[in-house]
C-alpha cells in the first residue's frame, strides 16, 4: 500500500545556488515516513507511547533531478518489506509540476525498546505487526 505526500520547498531549505541543499531530502522522506504511519492509523506516537522506538539503519538515496523553491514535491511511500524485527521504507519522489523523478530512496528500520534493545513487533504490538503484515503480503 502506497500513500504519496506533498511537500512544499521552503525558501530556506534552498543553498546558494537556489536549490534545495541534498541533506533536506533526508527530513522530507522523514515527514513523509510519518505522514504514512498517520495515515495508517499507526502513528509513531503510539509505538512510543508502548515503549518501542524505531531507529533509522540507513538511508540509501539518488538524486535525479534538483527542485527549488516553491517547488512541490509528491513523495509516494511504501514498505518494502518487513520481518517482524526490521523493516524498509521506499521513496518515490517527483516534481509536482512536471511529473519528473526527483530522488528515489529507501529507508531501513528496526524495532527497538527504550534501551536500543531489538524487539519483535509480533509480541510487542500485534495489532501493529498484523497491519505490517496485510501490508507485505501485498507487495509479495
Amino acid at each position: 500500500m502506497d500513500i504519496t505526500f506533498e511537500r512544499k520547498i521552503n525558501y530556506y531549505e534552498t543553498d546558494r545556488m537556489g536549490v534545495v541543499h541534498h541533506s533536506n531530502y533526508i527530513r522530507f522522506l522523514e515527514e513523509a515516513r510519518c505522514f504514512y504511519f498517520d495515515e495508517l492509523k499507526m502513528p509513531y506516537s503510539d509505538f512510543e507511547s508502548n515503549n518501542v522506538l524505531i531507529p533509522v539503519l540507513g538511508v540509501n538515496c539518488s538524486y535525479k533531478q534538483h527542485v527549488t523553491f516553491d517547488d512541490v514535491l509528491l513523495i509516494k511511500v511504501f514498505i518494502k518489506n518487513y520481518n517482524g524485527v526490521r523493516f524498509s521504507v521506499g521513496y518515490d519522489v517527483r516534481d509536482k509540476k512536471t511529473g519528473n523523478t526527483v530522488i528515489i530512496a529507501e529507508t531501513k528500520h528496526c524495532f527497538t525498546d527504550k534501551n536500543l534493545k531489538p524487539i519483535n513487533l509480533k509480541k510487542v504490538l500485534p495489532k501493529y505487526s498484523n497491519m505490517f503484515q496485510d501490508i507485505n503480503n501485498i507487495i509479495e
